[in-house]
Parts: structure tokens; sequence; C-alpha cells
């Protein structure tokens, strides 16, 4: 099982603690750093700046949000990346949800597994240097009068040279969108897992494969939760209570709360639920303290080292490929500070 970080943070304004923390990923031999994107900084320009910083560790977005470039600006900015940083760059999808996509950027947050579905269709012909020719629902290539295009349009080759090894990883929830996932992508963004229930969402995974006849047995499950090594475990559930109940409450509207919609799935459908009404009724401290201790526990690693290491066998059992960890630390540098008592760990799991 290997190891990934993220850089996960709305406002970044401590560089130098992001290149420490990169710089100690990549001399430790982590995997991969995922870059978030959500309304402060975009998912690409943090991993040039910092691929310029390390030698062997991969980048992806996590997420590059789905409708807010064309397809082929999303393309164009992959290969860049994955070109001068000699293949260290992961393409990873996500739908984001209607208040970002529609609050943020102002367009319809309609159909987006269609759209998810076209977008790596269309990223796939440009990296594999085709000609651009694409009819969908919202791409048509080349644009023509029928679609409000002049008529001067062209099917272009790629000017870039292929790249048909760029992987594409999907972030994905829901039951269609997991099935998706299988059917397209190289990989899997997972969240709000818990790995007991970990068919919930693999069996959709090799649901959507089997139905288009793919092999997926180099498919990567790229999942996980924050490692906290400690005594009192439950004191440090506590502290992650508000950001769960977050989740849960807020991450999206009463009809669209992928997040909470997973939890439901995995045993916890009162407690989400409960959680969401006190949020959207105003009852923001009822609502972290409605987050059961149990439902923390299974999402995250909190416990002495052997408990730790044992869960993250769970994970490993499960079928996760690449555990996507939460390192403690305020600050960034912090962060690396804690990384080596992390790898350490994994490398226990794996020995």
């Amino acid at each position: 099982m290997r190891l990934s970080v993220s850089l996960h943070r709305l406002a970044i304004t401590d560089w130098p603690g992001v290149i420490k923390w990169a710089q100690e990923a990549d001399r430790l031999g982590v995997h991969s750093m995922w870059t978030a994107e959500a309304w402060a900084h975009d998912a690409y320009t943090p991993i040039a700046y910092l691929m310029a910083k390390t030698e062997n560790l991969k980048f992806g977005t996590g997420i590059t949000q789905v409708g807010t470039r064309t397809p082929a600006l999303v393309a164009m900015s992959s290969q860049s990346l994955w070109e001068m940083s000699g293949g260290r760059f992961i393409l990873g999808l996500g739908s984001s949800g209607p208040q970002v996509i529609e609050g943020w950027h102002g367009i319809p947050f309609a159909k987006p597994l269609a759209r998810t579905k076209e977008l790596v269709e269309i990223c796939r012909k440009i990296f594999n240097g085709e000609v651009l020719e694409y009819e969908g629902e919202f791409h048509h290539l080349p644009l023509t009068p029928e679609y409000g295009g002049s008529g001067e349009g062209k099917a272009l080759k790629p000017g870039a040279p292929p790249t048909p090894d760029l992987p594409i990883y999907i972030a994905s929830l829901g039951p269609k969108n997991l099935q998706l996932t299988g059917a397209i992508a190289d990989g899997w963004l997972g969240g709000s897992f818990i790995p007991e229930h970990a068919a919930t969402f693999i069996d959709n995974i090799k649901a959507g494969a089997a139905k288009v006849g793919r092999d997926i047995s180099h498919f990567d499950y790229a999942v996980g939760g924050s490692i906290h090594v400690t005594d009192d475990p439950e004191r440090v559930a506590e502290s992650f209570k508000p950001a769960l109940a977050f989740s849960l409450g807020a991450m999206g509207s009463k009809a669209h709360n992928f997040y909470n919609d997973a939890y439901s799935r995995q045993g916890f459908a009162d407690e989400a639920k409960e959680i969401q009404r006190l949020w959207l009724s105003g009852q923001r401290d009822a609502a972290r303290a409605a987050v059961p201790t149990e439902l923390v526990l299974a999402t995250h690693l909190i416990g002495d080292r052997q408990q730790v290491v044992e869960r993250l066998k769970v994970y490993q059992d499960a079928g996760v490929t690449t555990f996507r960890a939460g390192v403690p630390g305020e600050s960034f540098g912090e962060k690396a500070d804690h990384l080596a008592e992390i790898v350490d760990l994994m490398n226990e799991v794996n020995a």
C-alpha cells in the first residue's frame, strides 16, 4: 500500500512551509501529493511550482473541477505538467457540487456524470494524439453553426507530443459515479470512507468496469484518513467533529450533499441526517456535538502506534492501494516534522 499526502487548505500563505512539506515527502519516498481546488487557489499552479522543487514525488489535482475549463484546456495543462516533470503528474477530476459550481463559477450544475464522461473521453483523444473530433451532449468539436459556431472551426491534431500513459483519476461517491469511475478511469479518489464498508464503493467500481469489459487489475483505489498516534483517542476525536459536521451539514445543499449520502450508505443514516438538519437550521454547535465519536474513529486512524498499524492493515485488506494520509500539524512545516512517523507506520504495515 502506497502513501500519499495532500495540500488541502483554502487559503495558503506559508509557501516556504509548503516547499518544506513537499520536499520532505519527496525525501521520504511518499508516492504522491494532491492539490485541492475549492474557491481559493487553483489546483495546477501550486503543482508546477512544487514540481520544480522536488525530484521524484508525483503530483495530482485533487480535484480539477469538471465544467470549469474546456476539456482541451484541461488536457493542455495536464500535458504541460506531465512533460515538464518527466511523467510525475496525475489528472484528478471531480464534479464538485452546485454551491461551488453555480455559486463560484456561475455555470449550471447539470448532469455531472455525463460531463465527466465527455471530459475524460476528449482528454484521452488528446493524450493519444488523435485528431480532435467529438460529438457529445455538451461538447461539439469542431463547433458547427448548429451549436453557435461560425463554421470556420476545423478538427485539429494535438500539437504536443502524445502522452497516452497520463493517468486519470475520478473523485466519486455515489453508485452511478463510482460505476463510471470503474468504466473510464485509472484510479479512484475516495472520501467519506469506512473500510468495513469498502464494498459499498469498490463493488460499484468493479461493476462499472465489468459492464464495459474492462480489466482493472492495476486500478488504484486511493482513499484514507487522518493519522494521529495518541494515548487519548477520544480527546483527539473531539477535534475532528467540527470538520465532519461541516461536511455532513454544509458541503452541499439539503438536496445534494454527497458526503452525507456516503455516510448514510455506511450505517450512519440517522446521525448524518440529524447533523445536516441541525446545521441547516443554524444550530451549528449542536450539529458539531451530534457527531458520534464512533464515526470519527471509523473514518480516521486515531490511537496508539499498534492500533494505527492494525487499522492501516484493515484498509489494506479492504483493497486500498494508496492510502491518502492526513498528517497532524497546524502548519505545513509542522506536518513535515510529523511525516517521518507516518512513513514508518506504513513501512511496518507493508513489511
